[in-house]
């Protein structure tokens, strides 16, 4: 049998799925709830200083887009980081720990930028007993106008100045939460490295307006008829999140560095396509808010009966397996060729690979009628590009075969090399003939 036990950053926790900073993680009733199902750990609802009060709207703080028959996409997100008072979070981080000792519990916090704020804040919340700290360098809206949040994660000098400071002041592991409105994911990241951090977590979310009201041309959501941008999440931003976890994963300067995937995980196979990428562990928030705490009942589940079809017994076992697979453009095998099979046993005949291609591909799909309508790919004009495969709605009815090495191509007219050829050492590269000419 599978062992989803779990060390992230030195914590440990029965599975490796988390419930991200955010809604979810507010208060002590809702972390109860969530650990009663069956959650490995939590990242409480971001803590500020003890000062001022975080007033939030009253109104719309969540918008969402939608598929027609209403299944979420993408969600939008802009309250604030937690507007309860410090001390009532403190006392129930401790309750909640003191209750569920064998649970991750790790604090996210996002103070100034000075040093006397995080001096301050962190020996409090180590006191609570938790596991570890999240720093907040990520979100987008909100606080980052008044100097936190992603203003901070956008600058990797700044990253690595805070962690520096919470490694000085505590004794906790320090995950540092990486904003993805930036260009190169991985220069804040290896800053967090430079400051000492145990590991970092991403992506926080990505900036966004979610549209127009066509009634009254107003910014939707709106209160008291003004919008602001906030926060985006949730199933559309996991490939997003995929290709950062993966260029953090590659990078000499992070490697090793462990990583907290987050971002659209909804089912046990997000959980696998993020450790198989290199991931530690996985953070879960939107999912959680749409369908409820149970859910992760059967990501425990389908990761474990994944795990043992494989004959995987940890985590481990598969993590990072898929990042050698990740790689540049012009490192990729020019000389693979691929072609598009439709299984006439699962065809419906709706037509939809011929349209996509015959419109906006190489126009490889034939349409007869032989009693019902009759669909077939020309291999001689297939360039194997996927757009048949994604378009069709019948699972595994069309799938691309590659051809062996020795089979003729019948596009070109040429036999299949079995030489690995990419663009670096194609003829036809421009930078190629420089060098040579040179």
């Amino acid at each position: 049998m599978a062992d989803l036990r779990n060390t992230f950053a030195g914590i440990a926790s029965p599975n490796p799925f988390w419930l991200a900073s955010a809604p979810p993680t507010d208060k002590a009733y809702n972390v109860h709830r969530a650990f009663e199902a069956g959650w490995g750990g939590v990242v409480w609802k971001t803590l500020g200083e003890d000062g001022p009060p975080v007033v939030n709207v009253n109104g719309p703080r969540y918008g969402a887009l939608l598929t027609p028959d209403r299944k979420m996409l993408g969600f939008n997100n802009i309250e604030l980081i937690t507007d309860r008072p410090l001390r009532l979070n403190l006392d129930e981080i401790r309750e909640v720990k003191r209750v569920w000792p064998d649970r991750a519990m790790v604090v996210s916090l996002m103070v100034p930028c000075t040093e006397a704020a995080w001096r301050a804040i962190l020996p409090m919340v180590e006191d609570t007993g938790c596991d570890g700290v999240e720093l907040n360098f990520g979100c987008p809206h909100g606080m980052s106008e008044r100097g936190m949040g992603a203003a901070v994660g956008q600058v990797p000098e700044y990253i690595e100045m805070v962690t520096a400071w919470c490694k000085q002041y505590s004794r906790l592991p320090v995950i540092v939460k990486l904003t993805p409105n930036i260009t190169d994911v991985r220069l804040p990241a290896a800053a967090a490295k430079r400051g000492g951090a145990d590991a970092v977590s991403l992506i926080n979310t990505i900036n966004s307006i979610m549209g127009v009201d066509p009634a009254t041309l107003t910014m939707s959501p709106a209160t008291g008829g003004m919008g602001s941008h906030g926060g985006y999440c949730g199933p559309a931003v996991k490939p997003i999140a995929l290709a950062m976890v993966a260029e953090i994963g590659r990078a000499a300067a992070t490697a090793g560095m462990p990583i907290s995937g987050i971002g659209g995980v909804g089912n046990w196979r997000d959980a696998l396509d993020y450790i198989a990428l290199g991931a530690g562990n996985v953070q879960v928030c939107t999912a959680a808010m749409v369908y409820g705490f149970k859910i992760v009942q059967e990501m425990t589940d389908g990761l474990s009966d994944y795990m043992d079809s494989m004959g995987f017994k940890t985590i481990e076992d598969f993590r990072g397996r898929a990042l050698p697979t990740v790689t540049e453009w012009q490192h990729l095998n020019l000389n693979a060729v691929s072609k598009a099979v439709i299984d006439q046993a699962l065809c419906i005949g709706c037509g939809r690979c011929h349209i996509a291609c015959e419109d906006t591909s190489h126009q490889a799909i034939t349409a007869t009628q032989h009693g019902k309508r009759h669909f077939e790919v020309r291999d001689e004009d297939c360039v194997g590009c996927n757009l048949c495969v994604t378009v069709c709605p019948v699972p595994d009815c069309i799938t691309l075969r590659e051809l062996a090495p020795g089979e003729t191509d019948l596009r070109t007219g040429q036999r299949v090399s079995a030489e690995v050829t990419n663009w670096t050492a194609h003829p036809n590269n421009p930078m190629r003939q420089t060098a040579s000419t040179a």
